[in-house]
Parts: C-alpha cells; structure tokens; sequence
C-alpha cells in the first residue's frame, strides 16, 4: 500500500470508485461516437443527427413530466409527514435519467429512458435502494461501524457498552 488513500479505511473503495469514473469518462464518449458512426452508416447521417435530436426533444419532455410528477410526491409525502425514501430516489432517478437524455448519444439514451420511464423507474429503484442498502449496512448487513464491520473495538462484535447513570 504506497498511496496515501489507502492507508485511511475506505481508500481503497474510494479509488476504486475515481478509477472507475476516470474510465468511464473516456470509455462512454468513444462508445458513443463508435454507435453514432455506426448508425450513421446505416441509415445516413441528416437521420442520425434528427434521431439524437428527437431523442433530446423525448427525453426533456419526459423529464419536464415525471419531474413534476416526483416533486408533486415528494411534497405530498412531506405534508403527510412519511418518510419520503421512495420519493426521493425517484426524484433523483428523473435527475439522472434527465442528464443522460440530455446528453447526446445513443448509449446514455437508453440508459436515461430505463432510469426515467414510470415502468422501468422501479426496477432502477430497487437496484438503488439495494446498492445504498449495502453500503450503509455493510457487507454483512449489520450496521457499519469500522469497516462495515459490528460496532465492537475491531469490528467484530456488538458495540461496546457503557453502564451508567444520568444526572440532572
């Protein structure tokens, strides 16, 4: 371990997530390019470039739409007084998917209408809530404490217990 981030717990995690960033950031826009190439020489290139553009046209219309329609269930949710989990993963799947609409490709196109659209919107949700689940709760599904671990001294075992009394 030379870096200095992976000496801190959670480095290694942490640079593994920027790696993965970095290379998307150049594997997505080559991917893009490749298929934009590729169905320009399909189907010509004044139908690829009005394609992209009614897709971004689609995709801000949905947008508009399912935006008001998460932020409508979110200030319902926070009148009624619920917790409003489901609500603002929805509201955060609509900015997401809305992003990549609005970015041109048709790559991120298709992965911005199965974030977006009201009938795919769940299943990207319970993906969602499955990866935040497991990373707050650990790999092993009880609360984090050091390394995702217990709460005990290294992590293993129940959190320590302090007997006391209070005094006014």
């Amino acid at each position: 371990m030379t870096a200095a981030g992976d000496r801190r717990p959670g480095g290694r995690r942490r640079a593994l997530v920027l790696r993965g960033v970095f290379l998307a950031l150049l594997v997505v826009p080559l991917l893009e390019i490749a298929v934009i190439v590729l169905v320009g020489r399909a189907i010509g290139g004044w139908p690829t470039f009005l394609l992209l553009l009614l897709e971004s046209l689609l995709g801000a219309w949905i947008v508009k739409r399912e935006g008001g329609r998460a932020w409508a269930a979110l200030r319902g949710a926070l009148r009624s007084g619920t917790m409003p989990s489901r609500e603002l993963a929805d509201a955060a799947l609509v900015l997401v998917g809305g992003t990549l609409l609005l970015t041109p490709g048709f790559v991120t196109d298709v992965v911005g209408f199965l974030v977006i659209l009201p009938w795919t919107r769940p299943i990207t949700r319970a993906w969602l809530e499955a990866a935040v689940a497991r990373r707050l709760l650990g790999p092993f599904g009880d609360w984090p404490g050091p390394r995702g671990g217990g709460g005990g001294r290294n992590g293993d075992g129940p959190p320590d217990v302090v007997r006391g009394e209070v005094v006014e």
